[in-house]
């Protein structure tokens, strides 16, 4: 007989089981039960005291079962960590090309990143405290290892990897740094994430971006008809006026 480990098990029996006697813990039952048992749950909900608790002879046999579960809490992943309001984990394609074309004129840092990377992770407190202060920055977290399709289709070969996007210019700064080599990411930070005035809707991804991921297998995501990149690509446009781009790569 196994015992729960979240305070309390159940017991079944096809037959009838009869209880030598009633535990008291403390000032309430842990067991009140006597006969008809019948396969009915039997749910122990306090531990202590059950060494006195044995089961009558019966005539017919019987079996008692078990099951313990554990209740862990997930610990927070270091990315997980101080993480700021302005700070989003990209979920999907669809999700970046969205996040990018709605961010207007603020500046987007798209950050890729490996669970695995100590680099990322070395690297990560210090995002989060320039996230901190540039509240009118956005900072999009894509996790390498959930996303490896649409990275590749983005050309990223090195982690931590950063690019830069500002509003009607788009994609405007492109680099990988470390803790040793910060000076880059601070350099861009400052030079792109002045306040000015905006000259336009945000372009979002390059042409050659989107070409890229449209053309890469199983990525789906859509597109507004004006900003769609040329090519061989069959288009759907949907009651919103925007393109379906929802293409496989040539067999």
């Amino acid at each position: 007989m196994a015992f729960s480990l979240c305070h309390g098990f159940c017991v079944s029996c096809p037959h009838e089981l009869a209880l030598e006697k009633k535990v008291i813990v403390g000032s309430s039952d842990a067991l009140v039960c006597k006969n008809e048992f019948r396969g009915n749950q039997l749910v122990l909900k306090q531990q202590s005291g059950l060494e006195r608790w044995v089961p009558k002879e019966t005539h017919s046999p019987f079996s008692i079962s078990a099951q313990a579960s554990i209740c862990v809490p997930r610990a927070m992943r270091w990315w997980e960590k101080t993480s700021k309001p302005n700070m989003t984990e990209i979920k999907s394609t669809q999700h970046l090309v969205d996040s990018l074309l709605g961010a207007g004129d603020k500046l987007v840092i798209v950050d890729f990143y490996s669970p695995g990377c100590g680099g990322c992770k070395a690297l990560h407190p210090k995002i989060c405290q320039f996230a901190e202060q540039h509240p009118n920055a956005t900072f999009l977290m894509v996790n390498y290892e959930e996303h490896r399709p649409m990275c590749q289709s983005l050309h990223v070969r090195v982690l931590p990897f950063f690019r830069f996007y500002r509003g009607a210019r788009g994609r405007v700064s492109s680099f990988s740094c470390t803790n040793a080599t910060i000076k880059k990411f601070r350099d861009a930070l400052g030079k792109h994430g002045a306040e000015r005035c905006g000259l336009g809707p945000a372009k979002g991804l390059e042409e050659s971006e989107l070409t890229s991921l449209a053309s890469k297998k199983g990525t789906n995501f859509s597109y507004p008809l004006s900003s769609s990149p040329p090519g061989d690509f069959s288009f759907y446009s949907d009651s919103e006026g925007r393109t379906d781009m929802a293409m496989a790569s040539p067999r």
